[in-house]
């Protein structure tokens, strides 16, 4: 017969080994140690903040592609260049009028058997038959600096919005390619590349010499250099303490808002597309000097057992911050456990399947991103039709996204991931479907509610990333976060296309918008709140997130 186990002196019952001590990691090292944001992380971060700047101008397209109003060529007034007065006084005896003025695809057929034509300054209506139009033999162009003049895509709109699409395609294909690059080689040498590539093709770019060319090299661009950003990133937060890893996101994503207002400002001082393009991808190869002037990542020297070069890496960030690392720490952190070999990995697909709450999710948080990524870029498109001033209305729905972004770092924390989603989402839908309704001649409050609808969105983006990792659990977390994320893409790439739909209607751009931000924030409420709670580590624990009994265990 069994006798109950003996309580042993130190408390543990015999059988029972004392519980593992736990692992010091850098974490540990920087939040008591090192400093969370000292001078060395200070310092990394303005280095970084250069090409994350640099990363948006890829999206030069907007305005090297840029439409432009055009118009049929006019023969028999003399006519057969593309650069000729865009609005002649006797325009209206030969272009039927339109909705915008005069039609841009069509023109009145010219008077059968005709013997007499007309100039460039007198073309009377006696010479074209009024009840009958044709399609233009060739345009002519109100301005003469983007691809549309040079390459003649007038009357080819999808064609011209292509260039956007491929551009999103291109930072699609680049994820795969960036991250083996970054994971294998290093953090350091997965920049100056892309950098490198961003500057390289985009410089080629510029000396296009036809459209199939300019738009190859767009994707091209992308596809090997759009891996700038995230690799700067992962530079930015990688070495800054949990403490500050919420309002460093914030900041990075904000320096791509501000690159967003250079290249609009370049764009509006630099007209000639060719020259804007090398005005803003030159300076970009100062970036190279980083492969001497950075400091590799510690967490990926750590993480790939280079143990002699995170040790040199780390005894200067203490130097730089004034600070000492104990032997301890150091030992610990370049002296790791030998990681047990893990169990065979969940059956993802089988998981979802069988798990009614996760399947939700899973079809659920994708169409958030889609919508993010949609609105977003789309409003960055579309605002350059809002006026004439199309470089100033860029520069401004870009720089609304800084307040963007930093307001949801202060909400997200006190009302909660799910109540900002929502309202976020709600609130740019409300300013886009407001700004269909609101006359054309209110210029400067079509402006406003234009601007704040971008502001939401960008509220969106930074919470949905956090909102969309704290619903699923740590062991498929990674996967179906990314499977969010690429689903999203979706958006991007549509977003270039919207413009074209305005010469259906004006307002089919911001009504898409308007409906998409509605689905998003009704589906945001079928999901349970995350603020206080532990990220789930298990499905069990995913499952239970929003109950009451799940969160009080967790309190414990």
């Amino acid at each position: 017969m069994e006798t109950p186990k003996q309580e042993r002196k130190d408390g543990l019952q015999d059988g029972h080994e004392p519980p593992p001590k736990k692992q010091i990691d850098l974490d540990d090292v920087l939040t008591n140690e090192l400093g969370q944001f000292g001078r060395f992380q200070l310092r990394n971060f303005l280095l970084v903040a250069i090409p994350i700047i640099m990363s948006a101008f890829m999206s030069e397209f907007i305005f090297s592609a840029a439409a432009i109003p055009h118009r049929c060529q006019v023969p028999e007034c003399g006519e057969y260049g593309k650069r000729h007065e865009f609005e002649p006084e006797w325009i209206s005896n030969a272009i039927p009028e339109s909705g915008s003025g005069f039609a841009s695809t069509t023109r009145f057929a010219p008077v059968a058997n005709l013997t007499q034509n007309g100039t460039l300054e007198y073309c009377p209506a006696q010479l074209f038959d009024r009840n009958t139009t044709i399609g233009c033999d060739g345009f002519v162009y109100l301005r003469f600096n983007t691809v549309v003049y040079d390459f003649d895509l007038g009357g080819q709109e999808w064609l011209r919005a292509l260039a956007g699409t491929l551009n999103s395609v291109g930072t699609l294909l680049v994820l795969p390619l960036t991250g083996y690059v970054s994971d294998r080689f290093g953090r350091r040498i997965a920049l100056v590349i892309s950098v490198f590539n961003l500057a390289t093709i985009g410089l080629i770019r510029s000396f296009s010499v036809n459209y199939p060319m300019y738009l190859s090299l767009q994707i091209l661009q992308t596809t090997l250099g759009a891996g700038t950003f995230s690799s700067a990133y992962i530079f930015a937060a990688e070495l800054v303490g949990p403490k500050y890893r919420v309002l460093s996101s914030a900041t990075s994503t904000s320096m791509f808002a501000l690159g967003q207002v250079i290249l609009g400002s370049v764009a509006w001082l630099i007209e000639p597309w060719r020259y804007m393009i090398m005005a803003l991808h030159i300076p970009c190869f100062l970036i190279i000097s980083y492969y001497w002037i950075l400091s590799e990542s510690v967490r990926w020297l750590l993480a790939k057992r280079k143990f002699d070069e995170a040790k040199v890496v780390l005894e200067k960030v203490a130097k730089v911050n004034r600070k000492q690392i104990s032997e301890k720490s150091m030992q610990a952190l370049l002296n790791p456990p030998q990681s047990q070999a893990k169990e065979g990995s969940p059956n993802l697909i089988k998981a979802i399947i069988g798990s009614p709450v996760l399947l939700r999710r899973v079809c659920t948080t994708p169409i958030w991103w889609i919508t993010a990524t949609f609105v977003y870029y789309g409003l960055s498109i579309n605002s350059t039709s809002l006026s004439d001033t199309m470089h100033l209305n860029y520069i401004l729905t870009c720089a609304i996204e800084i307040p963007g972004f930093y307001t949801a770092v202060l909400v997200l924390d006190r009302i909660g991931r799910k109540v900002t989603l929502c309202i976020a989402f709600f609130f740019s839908a409300a300013c886009n479907i407001a700004f269909v309704f609101i006359p054309h001649d209110l210029f400067a409050l079509r402006l406003v509610i234009f601007l704040l609808g971008k502001f939401g969105i960008s509220t969106v983006m930074t919470s949905v990333y956090l909102y969309t990792s704290e619903l699923y659990p740590t062991e498929y977390r990674h996967s179906l976060l990314a499977f969010s994320s690429m689903v999203g893409r979706i958006g991007s790439i549509t977003a270039p296309l919207t413009p074209v739909l305005m010469k259906y209607w004006h307002g089919i751009p911001s009504m898409m918008f308007g409906a998409m931000g509605i689905i998003s924030g009704f589906l945001v409420l079928t999901q349970p709140e995350t603020l206080g709670t532990k990220m789930p580590n298990t499905l069990a624990e995913a499952e239970a997130l929003g109950k009451p009994e799940s969160k009080a265990e967790r309190s414990k």
